[in-house]
């Protein structure tokens, strides 16, 4: 299950992915997330903040997860991973390749270095 928040007034999108992922985790993200880039044309950044990577529940679910990053890397200017999972702390070495987001990676108790960093030429909104 991912648990979401958006932040409206800086266009910050907080996601805390507990327990397996589902096909339905991403829907229900992409249609809270989907009217705000709409409507202001892209996140200021994207917070995934977790202990460790749950996995997925099936390999349908594996599929909406790329699928969702597919469709929405373009419209998100940072991501921050604020996990101490050794799979999440390669992950911005790996996603560098083809996400254009600027990712940066911080240690799970640095949320709030997170958000600031995230908020850093972000207060245009």
């Amino acid at each position: 299950m991912i648990h979401f928040n958006i932040d409206e007034e800086h266009a910050i999108l907080t996601v805390c992915p507990e327990g397996a992922l589902s096909e339905q985790d991403f829907a229900r993200v992409a249609a809270a997330v989907d009217p705000i880039i709409e409507l202001q044309g892209e996140l200021t950044g994207l917070i995934i903040h977790t202990k460790a990577f749950p996995g997925w529940d099936s390999f349908a679910s594996m599929l909406s997860h790329f699928r969702f990053v597919r469709d929405h890397h373009r419209h998100i200017k940072k991501l921050a991973v604020v996990s101490d999972s050794a799979v999440l702390n390669i992950f911005p070495h790996i996603s560098a390749h083809f996400i254009s987001a600027e990712l940066k990676h911080f240690h799970f108790n640095e949320y709030s270095d997170a958000l600031t960093w995230l908020q850093a030429n972000g207060q245009n909104r």
